[in-house]
């Protein structure tokens, strides 16, 4: 197979059943999940299994559960195939899975450490304060210029492709913003199911609790190179990690930026790793010649499979 990223998807991916097949095909799919409902003290399996729903899409609970089923997608891929990544990536929540993957983390610590992330988040912002919109159809620029009309705190959150850029703050202004966009010529806004406004101001006060966090952790430097949320450059070391992971809590992520990046510098295959297609869907409209493929359950593992034997004929 040619050169090859994996990506991890952030919170949003989500969903009810999620990593029940990789359970049941995989015993160390398994494995990963007892090693890290051990480590929180939570039954993630059935968490993500069986739900209820409400509780699954809790910050808290949802952070901890998307990186169990993404690093069970991960070892599964790796012990099943030869592929290895010549760079890894994740958007939001899924740099600290991409960070576990390149070694940087244990798994124990990951999750335990991303439970706390959430937890933090949560208190930052009460429910019903915070919001997230998609604005599908407007230019950065224009949208910041509408940001900087309405009163309170409101900003561009993520860069995902061309034509969809997501903002995050205060209920009330997200919500004026939506409007005034669509006013502006915007093709279509949703508000998204969340309340807590990611990658916005709002979220300074967890950068010192999650700094705090950090810093009782062991971070190894990456075995695989991880292009970053913030930058989008690529970075190795423990010293860019801490810094990295504080900064994103409050910076937008520039995710188009980072496939570009990576396509740079010779990627033409990205595969996402955990549930959903998220991350995919917005791969394919930053670059259409390159290929994509997903990991979530033995089907996806066949797929991967299959076009590994048919490149090597």
């Amino acid at each position: 197979m040619n050169q090859s990223a994996f990506v991890f998807p952030g919170q949003g991916s989500q969903k009810l059943g999620m990593g029940a097949d990789l359970v049941h095909n995989f015993k160390l799919a398994k494995q990963t999940f007892e090693e890290a409902s051990d480590a929180v003290g939570i039954n993630l399996l059935h968490l993500c299994t069986q739900g209820p729903v409400e509780e699954l899409n809790r910050t808290e609970m949802t952070q901890p559960a998307l990186l169990t089923v993404s690093m069970a997608a991960y070892r599964v891929l790796v012990s099943e195939t030869e592929i290895r990544p010549a760079y890894v990536a994740g958007h939001s929540l899924g740099e600290f899975t991409a960070i576990t993957a390149a070694d940087g983390f244990i798994l124990t610590d990951a999750v335990s450490l991303v439970q706390k992330r959430g937890r933090y988040m949560q208190e930052a912002v009460p429910d019903g304060e915070g919001a997230m919109a998609a604005i599908l159809g407007m230019e950065l620029e224009e949208i910041q210029e509408v940001c900087d009309e309405v009163g309170g705190v409101v900003v561009p959150a993520n860069l995902n492709c061309p034509g969809q850029i997501v903002i995050s703050g205060e209920k009330a202004a997200v919500e004026d913003v939506a409007e005034l966009s669509m006013e502006r010529g915007a093709k279509r806004v949703m508000l998204l199911p969340v309340s807590v406004p990611s990658h916005s101001p709002l979220m300074k006060p967890v950068c010192r609790r999650l700094k705090e966090a950090l810093e009782c952790l062991s971070i190894r430097d990456l075995s695989v190179p991880l292009v970053n949320n913030v930058e989008a450059t690529v970075i190795r070391t423990a010293d860019e990690i801490r810094k990295e992971l504080i900064s994103q809590l409050v910076s937008p992520l520039h995710w188009e930026q980072s496939i570009r990046e990576m396509i740079s510098r010779g990627v033409e295959t990205f595969i996402e790793l955990g549930p959903g297609k998220v991350l995919s869907s917005l791969i394919g409209r930053i670059q259409k010649d390159v290929q994509i493929l997903n990991l979530e359950d033995l089907e996806g593992l066949k797929a991967i499979q299959q076009m590994t034997k048919s490149r090597e004929v």
